[in-house]
């Protein structure tokens, strides 16, 4: 095994029990990229040998790299958050990727400790409403939205997501009517 795949074996651990499988892929991946496979040549590589026949799909290997990335991304961006609190350039995708992997709670607490030192940031304001938006939350979210037109009236990001975000509550509103009846 490289010192490459044993240091992201390592790093991939730090993460948790749920990083095994993509622990598991790592090693496959490290071993289909040892080193006595790059000593030969591409005449020398045996064309009968079904088991050097197989390969890892392409996709599949983009996706792994990608999980990877996104969990070194996720990282690197907590400790600039912890060591830059007001850095509203690494809070925001910090609550994207939070919400992407289906934790808005944490999302929601990474923006509401940005909105504690940048209080009134738009992006802040508005990254927090996407969010509720998300949750269901449209009244709250609508809240922020109008909180921040107040400052910035000719926005149309803020614009769209409150009409979005009215839209979005006037459907679920209907959707429990006509559950009730």
């Amino acid at each position: 095994m490289t010192p490459y795949a044993i240091s992201v074996g390592r790093r991939l651990c730090s993460f948790g029990p749920g990083s095994c499988p993509a622990l598991l892929a790592i090693l496959l991946l490290s071993a289909c990229a040892g080193s006595e496979r790059s000593a030969l040549s591409p005449q020398q590589t045996s064309t009968s040998d079904p088991a050097g026949a197989v390969e890892i799909d392409p996709a599949m290997r983009e996706r792994i790299v990608r999980a990877i990335d996104r969990d070194a991304d996720e990282q690197t961006l907590r400790d600039t958050v912890r060591q830059q609190p007001d850095n509203v350039d690494a809070a925001i995708p910090l609550a994207r990727a939070l919400l992407g992997r289906r934790s808005p709670d944490d999302a929601l607490e990474v923006l509401d400790a940005l909105l504690l030192v940048v209080p009134g940031d738009l992006r802040a304001l508005n990254a927090k409403g996407v969010v509720l938006d998300h949750e269901g939350r449209h009244r709250e979210a609508q809240a922020l939205y109008r909180q921040a037109l107040e400052t910035a009236p000719a926005n149309a990001m803020l614009r769209n997501n409150l009409k979005l975000s009215l839209a979005l509550e006037s459907k679920t509103e209907s959707g429990n009517t006509d559950h009730g009846r």
